[in-house]
């Protein structure tokens, strides 16, 4: 049981009708039925697989048998493991986020862990300036200056989700939402830019003012193939998994109905 770094490719999966039924029959009855309404079958397959990542690490990490597993939320909404088998295993911290290409799990024995992924995306409809106004309060004046002080709006709009992807995986880290001033927390980002394929640790974190020497932030981008993330096919995802509902076949139905997603532009992962 230790460190735990997986990622399954939720934007390049294309499931076949055995494989989405499959799945469902191995997540709780209530979480197949939220992911069942979400409108964009790529969002229905990323929460599916956060799920299914979870499972295979209580599975796998823990050797708690799959169908025996009871995954529940905390009010703050972070996922937490409810089963009465925890025993020894109650100090080992894990996280998910799927947004974008992937969805990806970190784990560690012992410490918090929050982890968040963010897909760099122009912002709909709205122009990238106008995007920054409307987040004007989410980063201190020194957050900004450092964003705007990248080359152009692209490389502006990259450092705003790399910095957005720092505050919200220490906000699940700790296990609070919503209502949490963004401003009490500062980084101080390092290097500016990434070379892909390497981990970086310099990043720190200011807490009301005050240095936070205590937390490490792993900071790199997630591209195919890279080694600092053991990548995960569905046959890995669901290696383990024992079913824990019947057979639903209206749910291949319900997401054969959904479009993939709203048309976006070209894009990468953070």
């Amino acid at each position: 049981m230790g460190s735990v770094r997986w990622a399954f490719p939720c934007g390049a999966w294309r499931p076949r009708r055995r494989e989405w039924l499959l799945a469902a029959q191995l997540v709780q009855p209530e979480e197949k039925e939220r992911i069942g309404k979400f409108v964009f079958a790529r969002d229905a397959k990323a929460a599916l697989a956060g799920r299914l990542l979870m499972r295979k690490l209580m599975a796998e990490e823990l050797c708690i048998p799959w169908n025996e597993v009871h995954l529940q939320r905390t009010p703050k909404g972070k996922p937490f493991l409810a089963s009465n088998v925890v025993g020894i295993n109650s100090n080992y911290s894990f996280n998910v986020s799927h947004q974008g290409d992937y969805a990806v799990l970190a784990a560690e024995p012992e410490l918090q862990v929050g982890i968040d992924i963010m897909k760099t995306d122009l912002p709909g409809s709205s122009s990238i300036p106008n995007f920054f106004h409307l987040m004007k309060r989410q980063f201190t004046e020194t957050e900004w200056d450092v964003i705007k002080s990248m080359s152009n709006e692209w490389m502006q709009l990259d450092m705003f989700y790399r910095h957005w992807a720092l505050k919200e995986s220490f906000l699940k880290a700790i296990g609070v939402g919503i209502g949490f001033n963004l401003q009490r927390i500062e980084f101080n980002v390092s290097p500016l830019q990434l070379e892909i394929g390497k981990v970086y640790k310099e990043t720190k974190m200011f807490l009301d003012g005050e240095k936070e020497e205590e937390w490490t932030f792993e900071v790199h981008s997630m591209e195919p193939n890279q080694p600092q993330f053991t990548l995960l096919t569905f046959e890995d995802l669901v290696a383990s998994g024992i079913p824990v509902a019947p057979e639903d076949s209206a749910y291949w139905d319900n997401f054969c109905s959904k479009q993939e997603g709203p048309v976006r532009q070209s894009s990468h992962s953070r």
